[in-house]
This record gives structure tokens, C-alpha cells and sequence, in this order.
């Protein structure tokens, strides 16, 4: 039997659970968008962190494979998996991370 899902409650913006589930961020880098050049140093957390291009274009690193992301393309990224990225032009991306990244938190 699937499990299911407890039903979000209204204003819970997280879409499933309590709002300690995971983290949305919908832009890369600080600010909205990323500036063409800007270089994400390899770093890792034990979030998972999943993402949406929406614009622009990435050279992401995700362990030792390196992926040229573009508009539509997305992500995932295992908890602790080093990874890296560099914003070849302008680019906005929607990411998610779970858990919750207390860090990003207003």
C-alpha cells in the first residue's frame, strides 16, 4: 500500500507536510538571478537539493560529471555530494532543498 501524504494545510507553503520539510528558494545565488561568471566554489551539505533552469545557462559539477544546464533542464543532488557551478550568462533558477536549510531562512 502507497504511503500517503498528509494534506497540506492552508498557507503551508511547502506543498505536503509542515513547512520543516524542506526549503524553497527561488533564485540562485543571492539576490534574484545570478550574474553571468559568477563562480558557486565546489561545496556540499546534507541537504538534498533539487532545481529548475529557468533562464540562462549553467556549467554545473555534480560529483565528477559535469553538466551543461539550460532553460527547462533540472537537478538533483544527493546529500553530501560535492558539487559546483559556474553561471555561463545571467541565470535564474528555482531550487528546493530537504530538509529545511535553516541558513536560507528569513
Amino acid at each position: 500500500m502507497a504511503e500517503s501524504r498528509p494534506q497540506p494545510k492552508r498557507g503551508d507553503r511547502t506543498g505536503y507536510g509542515s513547512a520543516a520539510d524542506c526549503t524553497l528558494r527561488p533564485s540562485f545565488g543571492s539576490g534574484i538571478g545570478c550574474p553571468a561568471s559568477r563562480i558557486l566554489p565546489a561545496h556540499r551539505h546534507p541537504h538534498e537539493q533539487t532545481g529548475y533552469l529557468v533562464s540562462g545557462r549553467l556549467e554545473l559539477t555534480i560529483g565528477d560529471e559535469c553538466h551543461l544546464v539550460t532553460p527547462g533542464d533540472s537537478w538533483c543532488i544527493a546529500g553530501n555530494v560535492t558539487h559546483s557551478a559556474v553561471a555561463l550568462d545571467d541565470a535564474v533558477a528555482v531550487e528546493a532543498f530537504s530538509p529545511v536549510r535553516e541558513d536560507y531562512l528569513p
